[in-house]
């Protein structure tokens, strides 16, 4: 199976990844990780990457294009894969294509993992750190004291970008650039959409049933 795995942040997508990557035995291909991986392993690519990074800026549609295709037409992905992290964009989602029809390979599905905006933002500012780097969730993990770290006993704090204000600006950025690839995908019949609202095992159990069936 050949899949694309669409979802906003908090949704949950790279823990169900991993999930369906063991269970159909594909390999998994996050964007973020072959980004790591070049920037670790100081390819020229890598390098590029770094420097976008360290400005805080986005990293180029074209150098990512070249990180997938190196990915994509590597032969231990000719039989399969679960790409997570891209296409983000519809110029993305056209590169995406022209990359497989080098192979003449296609999509065999684009899975949505579909939450409501309010769970997804009390999912994302539910999170405090420590300068310990312990990390807990208010609702998945809470420390055993309120505000106070069990490692080192010092106050946790919430990070700027997990504020409920960057979080929504976080969800109307992820709408304009990645939603419209939902009516890319549909129009090409391959779109799958299930609800992410619920458990991680209720949630991969609805996915395998729409693989499964």
């Amino acid at each position: 199976m050949k899949i694309v795995l669409l979802a906003p942040p908090g949704s949950g997508k790279g823990t169900q990844a991993k999930m369906l990557a063991d269970k159909y035995g594909i390999p998994h291909i996050s964007t973020g990780d072959i980004l790591r991986d070049n920037i670790r392993a100081k390819t020229e690519l890598g390098v590029e990457v770094g420097s976008y990074m360290e400005k805080g800026e986005l990293v180029p549609d074209g150098v990512l294009v070249e990180m997938i295709r190196g990915r994509l037409l590597h032969p231990d992905y000719a039989s399969g894969f679960l790409l997570d992290g891209y296409p983000r964009t519809l110029p993305q989602a056209d590169e995406l294509s022209k990359i497989l029809n080098e192979r003449r390979n296609r999509l065999d599905a684009v899975l949505y993992i579909d939450v409501p905006d309010d769970v997804l933002i009390k999912r994302l500012s539910g999170r405090r750190m420590c300068t310990c780097r312990a990390s807990y969730h208010l609702l998945f993990n809470p420390p055993e004291r309120d505000g106070i770290c069990d490692h080192c006993g010092k106050k946790l704090y919430q990070r700027d970008d997990d504020r409920e204000e960057a979080i929504k600006t976080r969800l109307e950025i992820y709408k304009q650039r990645t939603q419209p690839l939902i009516s890319y995908y549909a129009k090409e019949g391959i779109m799958l959409t299930v609800n992410g609202a619920a458990e991680i095992s209720e949630v991969f159990t609805r996915i395998c049933r729409l693989f499964d069936d």
